[in-house]
């Protein structure tokens, strides 16, 4: 039994879902607008505001992809309605990060400068020198920018330098000792 898979999905006001042939469903909102096909296992129907999925079967498989489905549909009501936000902070001496133009440059302990530039419908922005945040209304998208930026140079565990999330817990690891 899925729990996530019976959740319903409530539609807030502003938000309109259509389903066409092909169980492909199209989620528009005040942020954007997003389309995802789904698979034929999983029957999606729409009632007066609310959303329920379905499956045909009990097999293995379509018991898996009846949560799954639930939580992508449930992704993109969320992000077209309120977005998707991931905050990075930058700590090390002389690392940084600035905007030049649509580019995020980083300075990050390199013999050279990092220069990335993000996916289209992700927005990237440099609160502060050492604050990174990325927004957008793909949940997928968000994440994997911010992995993609955080992989440059992840924190490690004897200073705690490098790029983290704002909320991670990085574990420290004790130095060498002097001599005994």
């Amino acid at each position: 039994m899925s729990r996530i898979g019976n959740k319903t999905i409530t539609i807030p006001s502003g938000v309109e879902l259509n389903i066409t042939e092909g169980n492909e469903v199209t989620v528009k909102g005040p942020k954007g607008s997003l389309t995802r096909q789904f698979s034929p296992l999983i029957s999606i129907e729409v009632n007066e505001g609310v959303v329920t999925c379905k499956r045909a079967n009990e097999e293995k498989h379509t018991k898996q992809l009846h949560g799954t489905t639930r939580a992508l549909l449930h992704n993109m009501v969320v992000g077209v309605s309120e977005g998707f936000v991931k905050e990075l902070e930058i700590q090390g001496i002389g690392y940084r990060a600035a905007l030049e133009g649509k580019k995020l440059v980083m300075n990050l302990g390199y013999s050279h400068q990092i220069e990335y530039t993000p996916e289209e419908g992700v927005n990237v922005e440099v609160l502060s020198p050492t604050q990174i945040k990325v927004s957008g209304i793909d949940k997928q998208r968000v994440g994997e920018v911010a992995a993609n930026i955080r992989a440059y140079r992840k924190p490690e565990p004897y200073k705690g330098k490098g790029i983290r999330y704002k909320d991670e817990h990085v574990r420290r690891k004790e130095g060498k000792t002097a001599g005994k």
